[in-house]
């Protein structure tokens, strides 16, 4: 399996000159079957445009799973070119609602708030609800389950194929079912069972435990607690993602190092990058970060470059 950042920035994009290295778009993650282009994608966000150079020329043919419908989730769809190439099928999942998934979608994308509704992206689009459980989605092993975020039904995902698993918790609240042992949330079931021994744990980095007294109102995690559900999980790599909009390239250098500390030799940890790709099938927890030199003493790249 071959995961690729599209977009890793949570609730806004972030543009300009202290977001060059890790990115600005919002939340998107392309996943293929070796040597194939993406056929499943993680999340709609702004990132969704760097999905169709990944798919050679090709009309995407696939299916997008939304983890909830907030705006840094969604906001790509009208904008993804290989979406609306002809011949293309983009079968997008949400989780349910108890309503149409279509009508749903309407309140995000219809005037007056936008020009065209759901059903004008294109004539090979289709909109359906998601139950919790599991399910088989473009030949991946898929295992969808609610966890806590603040503003609407947000499900975690498991993807599974060729003996490689993803965890997926891209906004995630732990402390909305108690505090847990240290304050930083509940490791509480769903998160554990999503997370149980998988090659890569992709999750809410939003906030770091200094900050989360004055920020946890808005409904997201901390890295501190990123690294010890990857512990408790088992969890062979740990990429922080779903940056916040503020947070420069070399405070989340400063971050990495601060997960990598906290991990020690447990967990394998790195930042995620917009274009960063990692092969799972390689046996290794994952490539190389691109596009940026290593500082003087920045222990996790070095880590990465060992690995």
């Amino acid at each position: 399996m071959r995961v690729t950042f599209c977009g890793v920035r949570g609730s806004t994009p972030a543009p300009g000159p202290d977001f060059t290295r890790y990115g600005g778009q919002t939340s998107c993650v392309a996943l293929s079957h070796d040597g194939a282009v993406p056929s499943l994608v993680l999340d709609a966000g702004t990132g969704l445009n760097a999905v169709t150079p990944l798919l050679q020329g090709a009309p995407f043919a696939g299916s997008i799973l939304l983890s909830h419908l907030h705006w840094d989730h969604t906001h790509g769809m009208p904008f993804f070119a290989g979406g609306a190439a002809a011949g293309s099928r983009v079968d997008v999942r949400i989780p349910d609602q108890g309503s149409d998934a279509e009508a749903v979608l309407e309140k995000c994308f219809s005037p007056p708030h936008f020009p065209i509704v759901p059903s004008q992206l294109g004539p090979g689009w289709s909109f359906g609800g998601l139950e919790e459980g599991d399910c088989s989605l473009e030949g991946f092993t898929v295992l969808a389950l609610e966890i806590p975020h603040k503003g609407g039904r947000t499900y975690g995902y498991r993807v599974s194929a060729g003996g490689c698993s993803v965890a997926y918790l891209p906004d995630h609240s732990p402390t909305s079912l108690g505090p847990g042992p240290d304050g930083l949330g509940e490791r509480h079931a769903a998160a554990l069972a999503l997370a149980d021994g998988v090659d890569l744990l992709i999750t809410d980095a939003q906030h770091t435990a200094s900050q989360f007294p004055a920020l946890e109102f808005l409904g997201h995690a901390t890295v501190e607690y990123d690294v010890e559900l990857a512990r408790e999980a088992g969890a062979k790599a740990l990429a922080l993602f779903h940056h916040a909009p503020s947070r420069t390239d070399e405070e989340v250098d400063e971050i990495a190092l601060l997960a990598g500390d906290l991990a020690g030799s447990a967990v394998a940890v790195l930042a995620a990058s917009e274009g960063l790709t990692l092969d799972l099938a390689l046996g290794l927890p994952f490539i190389p970060m691109p596009r940026h030199e290593p500082r003087s003493g920045d222990a996790h790249v070095a880590a990465v470059h060992q690995l």
